[in-house]
């Protein structure tokens, strides 16, 4: 069913740009995009993080930090520790047990105040296993 009536001008491509809220954005990107607390709660998970590391996004949503990241260090908090990360390849903890190699960008949250970490993966997993052999 067409929403826009006869002879009703389109929206332009920056009005649709900033209609749509943050979140329905972050879930669209095909990357995959994680953001994380302080305290190592995830706030946000799109569907390709969730995909990549085998779960559906809503059980990643209720794990935390330390189930997801394999080698992360405990004892610092979860954005100091992506911030500490960043650019780097991470190990992930895969819903079947095995590890998801991926690089990890910089946040996309860049104060030092920032509560949270918000960054997009890289799967590198198959091309570093072939490249070890």
């Amino acid at each position: 069913m067409e929403r826009r009536r006869e002879g009703q001008v389109p929206p332009s491509p920056m009005a649709v740009l900033n209609e749509l809220p943050a979140l329905v954005l972050l879930d669209r990107l095909p990357v995959p995009v994680l953001a994380i607390a302080e305290d190592g709660s995830i706030v946000f998970a799109n569907s390709a993080f969730a995909d990549m590391v085998g779960h559906d996004a809503e059980t990643v949503g209720s794990l935390e930090f330390r189930e997801i990241f394999h080698t992360m260090p405990p004892d610092e908090s979860a954005v100091s520790a992506m911030r500490a990360h960043a650019n780097l390849i991470v190990e992930l903890t895969h819903a079947d047990g095995s590890i998801v190699r991926a690089r990890m960008s910089k946040s996309a949250l860049r104060r030092g105040d920032d509560p949270v970490a918000l960054a997009t993966f890289q799967d590198l997993t198959e091309q570093l296993w072939v490249d070890e052999l």
